[in-house]
């Protein structure tokens, strides 16, 4: 006997319905860059909880700190290839949000890890370190290891108008006792203790040209503050070469791997550790979510921080560098 036309359209429509329901949700991950240690473990472990979790992940970057259109390039290629959920950490904090919102537009849910958009509600939901805390507890220390000396101190910054940069910058400043903006402000703040103030961009070799320049103008320096760890070791790159590596503290950010080490050999007095497989795990639980039920991720979840050092410094919470090889990411 022969199948109605209607049964077979019933059925067919039944086939696709199974079909969607058992598709894999689509996911993107774009990073700031490809080549930062920070950025490849979290593109690891994105790939470890999407195959765990059945998602089909799509990624890409941009070519260097502050490229805001590889990333509208990224997006735009990833909404076309199915994406639902896309996590980026932004370059330009304020260009990628029209981009984002187009996309949100759309149905895609947007989570940013690590860096926030400015404003914050540019995206649905942030997972990332509290970064104006991660300054806070190494200008915390900062300040006890100088024990009353008087500060002369460099900021080796990332570059202007980034949230993460001004966080990190001020949170230090904070916790080092000088004035400060608080964690909602995108400027950098300066007092007459900060002798120089340059930007590396996060990078070593930058990080180690902006210390030599700020050597020849205020060759006393005793203190170095970098943006994250590969900026730390540019720096004392540079203090190495002018013989002043045992006059200088460097803190720093991050809890790499290679900046845990570098802590351990004492060429970073301490640093804080963020866990990016955390912000990782967590983003891409919240798209299977999301393909699931709809229900999107919304706000700000602190993915934690801890303070790194093997010269502890009373009244500062620190764990040694056992526990931060333990935490560590990239390069083991």
């Amino acid at each position: 006997m022969k199948k109605s036309t209607a049964t077979l359209v019933l059925s067919a429509i039944a086939f696709a319905a199974t079909s969607a329901c058992a598709a894999e949700p689509v996911i993107g991950l774009i990073t700031k860059t490809e080549t930062n240690p920070f950025f490849v473990k979290m593109k690891e472990g994105v790939q470890a909880e999407a195959k765990k979790l059945g998602a089909k992940l799509l990624s890409a970057a941009g070519k260097a700190d502050g490229d805001n259109a590889g990333q509208v390039t990224a997006i735009e290629n990833m909404i076309a290839a199915g994406a639902k959920t896309i996590m980026i950490t932004p370059n330009d904090s304020k260009a990628i949000v029209p981009s984002i919102k187009k996309a949100q537009a759309q149905g895609v849910m947007f989570i940013a890890l690590d860096s926030p958009t400015d404003p914050v509600e540019g995206t649905d939901a942030l997972f990332a370190t509290d970064n104006y805390k991660a300054g806070i507890l190494i200008g915390q220390y900062a300040k006890s290891a100088m024990a009353g000396k008087p500060a002369k101190i460099v900021t080796l910054d990332l570059f202007p108008g980034h949230p993460v940069g001004a966080q990190r910058h001020n949170g230090f400043m904070s916790g080092f006792g000088l004035a400060a903006a608080d964690a909602k402000s995108n400027e950098l703040s300066k007092t007459a203790e900060i002798v120089c103030m340059a930007d590396s961009f996060g990078d070593q070799a930058k990080g180690q040209t902006a210390m030599e320049n700020c050597l020849q103008k205020n060759p006393d320096v005793n203190v170095v503050y970098t943006i994250n760890e590969p900026a730390a070791a540019g720096a004392y790159q540079a203090l190495k070469a002018a013989g002043k590596e045992k006059d200088v503290l460097i803190v720093s950010v991050d809890g790499g791997c290679a900046g845990v080490k570098n802590v351990k050999a004492g060429m970073i007095a301490a640093t804080s550790q963020q866990y990016p497989l955390k912000m990782a795990s967590m983003g891409v639980a919240a798209g299977v979510a999301f393909a699931k039920d709809g229900k999107k991720a919304s706000g700000y979840t602190d993915t934690g921080v801890t303070l790194i050092t093997d010269k502890p410094q009373k009244g500062v919470d620190s764990k040694d560098t056992k526990v931060g090889m333990d935490l560590c990411w990239g390069n083991k």
